[in-house]
């Protein structure tokens, strides 16, 4: 029985991996914010096979909680075999311009919690010598893009995070994943003019996300075709790309 912790695990993404390593006969220490939430996907989780399910509620810029909720998670479960963190927001771009603070929170979401929620688990997983942490990270991280660098800025320093986390645990038998989704249909880019062609499914990447991370592989894009795009975007020197509206 694979022992599964997930932060932000109401989530569309995260809930659709659940979903499938649900039938798998998984069991799961779910972390959110919201109580109520958190109760309807454990109660759809144990409907689809899940053997047990805990849950517990944290906000994830508490940052004061995230030792206790590393720890309530290893102390239900008995050992943690794969830990997915897929929290984090989507912030406007123009109101973080305007105001400095809101940009500061956004990154506190995006990156500062990620990578508090990791070094505590980094430790519980260096003293147990096993297990994966995958980290839900993004394209965006890639390149500075004048439409969001905000956000962009916050998954990029989360993925060079987890670069350097990952040659750490590799040597104490521990793997890091970094999964960087391109466009994907939740309700955080609903609303959002997004080139259909290139927008993804939950259940879509979802599936990608759980064959990669069974498969072994460091860091992956979800779906692939974002690997060739995010290499073409990388290209363009910064005299051009400073100029596109991107």
């Amino acid at each position: 029985m694979k022992k599964i912790l997930l932060v932000g695990a109401t989530s569309a993404i995260v809930v659709a991996c659940a979903r499938l390593w649900a039938a798998e006969g998984a069991a799961f220490f779910l972390v959110g914010r919201n109580g109520d939430r958190l109760k309807a996907v454990g109660d759809d989780l144990r409907a689809r096979g899940a053997v047990e399910v805990s849950i517990h509620c944290m906000e994830a810029t508490d940052f004061a909680a995230h030792e206790g909720m590393a720890e309530a998670a290893f102390a239900a479960l008995g050992q943690v075999d794969l830990a997915l963190l897929g929290h984090g927001s989507l912030p406007d771009q123009a109101e973080c311009e305007r105001d400095v603070g809101l940009a500061l929170r956004e990154h506190a979401v995006n990156c500062s919690s990620v990578i508090s929620v990791l070094g505590w688990l980094a430790l519980h997983f260096e003293r147990q010598g096993h297990g994966t942490i995958a980290v839900i990270s993004s394209v965006a991280g890639d390149r500075g893009r004048g439409s969001n660098y905000v956000y962009g800025s916050a998954k990029a320093a989360v993925s060079a995070y987890c670069q350097g986390l990952r040659a750490r645990m590799f040597r104490r038998g521990v793997r890091v994943v970094t999964i960087k989704p391109g466009f994907v249909d939740t309700p955080m880019t609903r609303g959002l003019p997004l080139p259909g062609p290139l927008v993804a499914t939950p259940e879509a990447v979802a599936g990608r996300i759980v064959r990669g991370i069974a498969a072994g592989r460091d860091t992956f894009y979800v779906p692939g075709f974002w690997r060739w795009i995010m290499l073409a975007v990388c290209s363009v020197p910064e005299r051009l790309f400073k100029r596109l509206k991107l």
